[in-house]
């Protein structure tokens, strides 16, 4: 066996080496490492809060995504400018449907630089400094989420017929009657759309959870 994986270690193609033992086991040890602090953070801190199956998707595959990206071009030695194009180049993102609300980017923020270190941490770096760091984050984020913030504010797009209180100076009135309606203590809102031809408005309300239900 000892004698294949030299081998192997020999042998090139197209200039390329067709096995790196080294590389190979980092690969492996680092990917499983920073696929289980993302899927910690995303599954089991944000899910359960904002309860959204497409952005749990997203974070994922964009991590993977990231981290495969650093790792395996790492040796292009473009290491810190690279990492700050990923960064400028996902930090704008926007989805044309809706843009990506504030908390959001911060979780995308979050997974990408945690692919990012993870996957450029060199021997500079040891595993108990790069294992503390992945489990700081995942700590503030857990305290953050669940323990510091109790109230979680959750948002629904609501269609509203009652098109002459969309004024400004009937915003109060507008809020009361949304409060009734809904039977939420809604604690804001975003007039997204107003159609005059069918009198009715979209309406995004802002709400706090009930963590007791």
């Amino acid at each position: 066996m000892d004698l294949l994986l030299i081998l192997l270690d020999s042998l090139e193609f197209l200039g390329a080496p067709v096995w790196d033992a080294e590389d190979f086991y980092k690969l492996i040890i680092k990917g499983i490492f920073n696929l289980a602090i993302v899927v910690l953070i995303v599954r089991y801190i944000y899910y359960p809060v904002a309860k959204n199956k497409d952005y749990l998707f997203t974070y994922l595959l964009i991590s993977l995504t990231v981290f495969l990206l650093c790792f395996l071009l790492d040796n292009v030695k473009l290491q810190l400018g690279f990492a700050l194009g990923l960064f400028a180049i996902f930090g704008i993102i926007r989805y044309r449907t809706d843009p990506i609300p504030i908390k959001e980017m911060t979780y995308l923020f979050l997974v990408i630089g945690i692919s990012v270190v993870n996957a450029l941490a060199n021997k500079k770096i040891s595993y108990a400094e790069l294992v503390f760091a992945n489990l700081l984050l995942v700590f503030i984020t857990y305290g953050m989420e669940r323990l510091w913030l109790l109230k979680h504010e959750s948002r629904k797009n609501i269609i509203y017929e009652k098109i002459e209180l969309i004024k400004p100076e009937n915003a109060e009135a507008l809020l009361a009657d949304l409060k009734e309606k809904t039977g939420l203590d809604i604690i804001r809102f975003e007039i997204k759309r107003i159609d005059f031809l069918r009198d009715i408005a979209n309406i995004r309300i802002f709400y706090y959870e009930d963590d007791s239900k």
